[in-house]
């Protein structure tokens, strides 16, 4: 782990212990320098990406202040949703109309006459680098005007557009190596340590909008999980 992400952590973990407190300025970057033994770039470099989590807040003449974001959310950090979508570019690899099988007429819930979606693959480039392989399926019905154009956007923002409101996501992780054909998309070794994630949007209505499996390189994600004692019982049993 790099140091800057290291610090990060540790900064998170004091916020969450209520030892940095909401409203609560940090130390000075002298100072946290002085704590971590590290330079004032890396930490610098930290507090950019406390801040990119919305976990503080940097307010010129005042310092770096503790945001109320870990209530809205149990999700505290994730390497990828961090980035703001001008910091992340698509490189469109296809876009075509396939027919449901099986598996995802399940997924979907389509009816007999139901059975075309949109298919787009894309490679996700982050400050420059080769990060992500997308493959996304889409229900036709919901989105028969979908281009390219849209690929290399926010497909999100694109649903929201199309006058459709996301509920959650449903997502799954993975830890896999690399085989050929993903390395060579993503301009690594085969055998690379990455992980799957396999994503899965609702809308409000219920109905499935988009069936997603990613293979990201560098990802981590942290999650706040309050301690469950009656889950925790259960599995003593």
């Amino acid at each position: 782990m790099k140091k800057r992400d290291f610090i990060a952590d540790d900064i998170l973990s004091k916020i969450y212990q209520n030892k940095y407190k909401v409203g609560q300025k940090l130390p000075t970057e002298r100072k946290l320098a002085e704590i971590y033994h590290v330079s004032r770039y890396t930490i610098r470099e930290a507090i950019k990406k406390l801040v990119e989590i919305g976990s503080i807040k940097v307010i010129q003449g005042s310092g770096s202040i503790v945001n109320d974001a870990k209530y809205k959310s149990p999700l505290i950090y994730n390497s990828l949703t961090q980035k703001k979508f001008t910091d992340i570019q698509s490189q469109i690899i296809y876009l075509k109309k396939i027919k449901a099988d099986d598996e995802f007429l399940k997924i979907f819930d389509f009816g007999s006459e139901q059975k075309t979606l949109w298919e787009y693959k894309r490679i996700r480039i982050i400050d420059y680098q080769k990060r992500q392989i997308e493959t996304s399926r889409l229900p036709y019905m919901l989105f028969p005007e979908f281009t390219e154009e849209d690929v290399t956007q926010s497909v999100h923002e694109f649903v929201r557009r199309c006058g459709y409101k996301i509920s959650h996501f449903i997502t799954s992780y993975t830890a896999i190596t690399l085989d050929k054909n993903q390395a060579a998309l993503l301009n690594c070794k085969k055998g690379t340590a990455a992980m799957k994630i396999v994503n899965r949007g609702i809308l409000h209505d219920g109905r499935v909008f988009e069936y997603s499996e990613m293979v990201s390189l560098d990802y981590s994600v942290s999650y706040f999980t309050p301690f469950d004692p009656s889950n925790h019982q259960h599995r003593t049993r």
